[in-house]
């Protein structure tokens, strides 16, 4: 009796993949009012894919960064993460600060999250009739500038020319995981950048690079670090600055900048190095810290020539461009303040942030709903502190995105994606132990026929 020789064929499963800052002097007070925590759900954004005949539908996620994120879930809260650590003191003085705006029926339904409230009142030194008063500036501001739709409407075409006049632009990250934006002020030409641009368009560049530093490279810088990050450190070289940079334009400009970095956008700055400072501008220096407030000039170092030991500190060679003494050339890019290089630029980490909300706003509504109106009403009170967020199963994970916008109903969607292929990977399986079972039983009754044989 002869037995066929039989080859088992084995498929492999392919993984497929694409490519409390600081401290603060704070009002003591006590208050009555309730602590708010929200939850932040991760999301599963990959596929597994047994590999087609023919065609290989394409991942949108890697598997690798499933595996990273689930293990981040393990050791760390993504709350704790993306929202850091809320001070017990703060969330009191929030509470207060979110009652008064509602009693006046000026609680915003947008923009009202623990981060940004705490940002104005810092930047008051929790005065809450000052901060008020900056606030609802700020959010008029918003309304009249657009500033939600910016990265919908504006797009910035002149950005390659307006970078060739006005060196500037975010290059990794400090020590601590913070962005780094880098200015070299001496090499503007103030001329050349009035006929590439307008100054409404530039203002408006500038404004878009602000909320895209809030909405995008805080979070990725976050995610990456494993630990809050909502500060920047930035380095303004003065290499070469003369009277041409004092122009009347130029003048313009950098106050529009300054009026609404310090009024729209107050304690985003961790720490500003000066570098290449000479003597005159030394001496200019000493006139300008006269207008600015002492908790601003608290983060500001001039320093001259010698700064290089200064900034390795606080930067790593490798995050630091060779013309400021570091290691990097950002040579595919046409230059370091061309590449925009950092986490933002990890689209990994930029599906996680797109599918997970990311602020404690209260009652997210349309694009244009920043004004508040006289039915804002604080809703009801939500104590989530006591809940373990790293074991969070994914049937509720699931309940939670259902309830959410539509990111997160596209996460869904992929989660019972992946449901399904995971079930179709279990049969396969079956299917294949099966047959390896039967192999097995082939092999005895062969190895039997033959034992027979030689009898």
């Amino acid at each position: 009796m002869s037995f066929p020789k039989t080859k088992g064929e084995y498929r492999d499963i392919t993984i497929t993949r694409s490519d409390k800052e600081d401290s603060v002097q704070r009002s003591k007070f006590k208050s009555g009012s309730f602590s708010r925590k929200k939850t932040l759900h991760p999301p599963i954004e990959t596929h597994w894919h047994l590999p087609e005949q023919k065609v290989e539908e394409k991942v949108s996620f890697s598997i690798k960064s499933l595996f990273s994120f689930m293990k981040l879930r393990r050791s760390k809260s993504l709350q704790i993460i993306l929202e850091g650590t809320h001070d017990p003191d703060d969330e009191q003085i929030i509470e207060t600060f979110r009652e008064l705006l509602s009693r006046e029926g000026l609680l915003p339904s947008k923009h009202n999250d623990y981060h940004t409230l705490l940002r104005f009142l810092r930047m008051n030194d929790f005065d809450m009739t000052v901060s008020r008063d900056m606030f609802l500036n700020y959010l008029k501001w918003r309304k009249e500038f657009r500033v939600d739709m910016l990265h919908k409407e504006f797009e910035f075409t002149e950005y390659t020319e307006v970078k060739k006049c006005y060196p500037h632009g975010y290059h990794g990250v400090d020590r601590c995981g913070r962005p780094l934006y880098i200015e070299r002020i001496g090499m503007i030409d103030i001329n050349k950048l009035c006929e590439v641009t307008t100054h409404e368009r530039f203002i408006r560049h500038h404004v878009s690079e602000q909320e895209k530093t809030l909405r995008v490279r805080y979070p990725a810088c976050s995610l990456q670090a494993k630990k809050h990050i909502a500060s920047t450190t930035s380095i303004l070289d003065v290499n070469g600055v003369g009277m041409s940079n004092f122009s009347k334009p130029a003048r313009f400009i950098f106050m529009e900048i300054q009026k609404i970095d310090s009024s729209y956008y107050p304690e985003t700055l961790n720490k500003l190095f000066i570098v290449n400072a000479g003597s005159r501008f030394k001496m200019l220096w000493k006139a300008v810290k006269a207008f600015l407030s002492e908790r601003t000039v608290a983060k500001i170092q001039v320093l001259g020539s010698n700064y290089l030991n200064v900034l390795l500190e606080v930067i790593d060679p490798s995050n630091l461009p060779t013309f400021l003494g570091g290691n990097c050339t950002c040579s595919d890019y046409g230059g370091c303040l061309m590449s925009d290089q950092g986490p933002w630029k990890n689209s990994d980490l930029l599906e996680i942030i797109q599918a997970v909300p990311l602020t404690e706003e209260i009652d997210g509504t349309s694009e244009d709903d920043d004004v508040p109106s006289e039915g804002s009403l604080i809703p009801q009170k939500v104590d989530m502190q006591n809940k373990d967020y790293v074991s969070m199963s994914l049937a509720l994970e699931k309940t939670t995105y259902a309830r959410t916008n539509s990111s997160c109903r596209l996460a869904l969607q992929k989660i019972d994606w992946l449901e399904v292929t995971l079930g179709e990977i279990k049969d396969k399986i079956k299917i294949l132990e099966d047959a390896l079972q039967d192999t097995k039983m082939a092999l005895k009754e062969l190895a039997h026929h033959t034992e027979q044989q030689k009898m």
